[in-house]
């Protein structure tokens, strides 16, 4: 094995062990809302007493983690085109790890909004800059395995957090979180630098400029448009997972279902569904295909979850595991965000992408809160499902195909 073969693999493992403590830690909050919150003296769902309940206050706080993350997509996104990706997995990592080991002490609901908003921007470095990364190292050819090979391995964090939080209590799986990501620390010393970034970065291109974004249409539509088409990825994850308690009540069920075995559930199904679209935009050799078949099946998938999930507490977690599968696109979309730009716009574009999708999580809740009264928890959810699906499959269609693409070049 050459010398160039050993970095890729190390810079791919490196990448995946990464986004697998950064999911970890971004979906142990939906997992330890509940029993975290009720702790803190937030008053259950349906509690006589006239103050805010676990839902109203969980909502508060899963916002502000994405608006942290909307923040962190930014600030990591410029810092990976002017500083280099290594920097950013070395940044991310050591400020959503030591933010996670403090959620472990607090004792308010305030102190816990807070740090959740500065986990959010260190949480928001670390896949972009592990895409980047791997998309740039890797041949044009073949670069969709490697990513995709980070995306689902990464996703497994999401089922260790789900066992994690079922076994301990709420503090120490956050403790546990921390020390998974300060432990990695040392396994990124030996993973270099991109290549196309160290020669762009001797050039006098303008490097990691947002308003490069917003001064030419083509960039806009790609930009906006690869960013809507991720919506509905956390449309499943923040509303019919981390709701599921009160989503599944709403649907038949006797009394909550475990909303850790949910999102355990979702995230198996989202790495196999991950591994099967990477697949899909490899054997098709379109990223853009790939994406439509998982959008078409994600609905089929929404409409299973609505009819069954309901019966018993089995066919609900099965129909979280079912859309979790069926909108495990994830890993091709944040690969093609990385394709549509070029070297000095490729870092804060695949690290902003991800980040502007999870905080779409904002306005979707603040929908599904809005619509809630008038229509109900379910119905709430159906009605922004069918927003959300619709603007994903519009903004498709704008978007060029991207498989094969040469990365080495810059936009002016």
């Amino acid at each position: 094995m050459t010398s160039d073969q050993r970095g890729i693999r190390l810079a791919v493992l490196v990448a995946a062990l990464g986004y697998f403590v950064d999911i970890y830690d971004l979906l142990l909050f939906s997992i330890l809302r509940v029993r975290s919150l009720i702790d803190l003296g937030v008053a259950a769902a349906g509690t006589a007493g006239g103050g805010p309940d676990v839902l109203t206050v969980g909502v508060r706080l899963i916002n502000l983690q994405m608006a942290g993350m909307l923040v962190g997509g930014v600030l990591w996104g410029i810092l990976a085109d002017n500083f280099g990706r290594r920097s950013v997995l070395f940044g991310s990592i050591i400020m959503y790890s030591l933010a996670n080991i403090a959620n472990a002490f607090v004792q308010t609901v305030d102190q816990y909004a807070w740090l959740r908003f500065i986990a959010g921007i260190g949480l928001a470095g670390e896949l972009g800059a592990g895409i980047t990364l791997v998309a740039e190292i890797m041949s044009k050819e073949g670069r969709g395995w490697g990513t995709t090979l980070v995306a689902s391995l990464g996703l497994l964090g999401a089922v260790a957090a789900g066992l994690v939080g079922d076994l301990f209590p709420w503090r120490t799986a956050y403790l546990i979180g921390g020390a998974l990501g300060l432990s990695l620390l040392a396994l990124r010393i030996g993973v270099r630098e991109s290549t196309m970034f160290e020669q762009t970065k001797r050039t006098a291109t303008n490097k990691g400029n947002l308003l490069l974004l917003f001064t030419d249409r083509s960039r806009l539509v790609r930009y906006f448009g690869i960013i809507l088409v991720g919506v509905p990825l956390w449309y499943v994850m923040g509303i019919l997972v981390t709701f599921s308690p009160e989503l599944g009540q709403a649907i038949g069920l006797p009394s909550a279902p475990n909303p850790g075995r949910a999102v355990l559930f979702a995230y198996l199904g989202a790495t196999v569904g991950d591994l099967v679209c990477g697949f899909l935009s490899q054997r098709y050799r379109s990223r853009r295909r790939a994406i439509a078949t998982f959008l078409v099946c994600c609905i089929a998938g929404v409409v299973v979850y609505y009819l069954i999930g309901g019966r018993s507490f089995t066919m609900f977690y099965a129909a979280c595991c079912l859309v979790g599968a069926l909108s495990g696109y994830w890993a091709v979309l944040v690969t093609m965000a990385a394709e549509q730009f070029g070297t000095n716009l490729r870092g804060t574009v695949a690290t902003t992408v991800p980040n502007f999708v999870r905080a779409s999580l904002i306005p979707v809740t603040w929908l599904f809160q809005a619509l809630k009264t008038p229509l109900g928890v379910a119905n709430s959810a159906i009605a922004v499902g069918i927003v959300v699906f619709l603007t994903a499959f519009l903004a498709l269609a704008s978007l060029d195909e991207t498989y094969g693409k040469d990365l080495d070049y810059v936009e002016s």
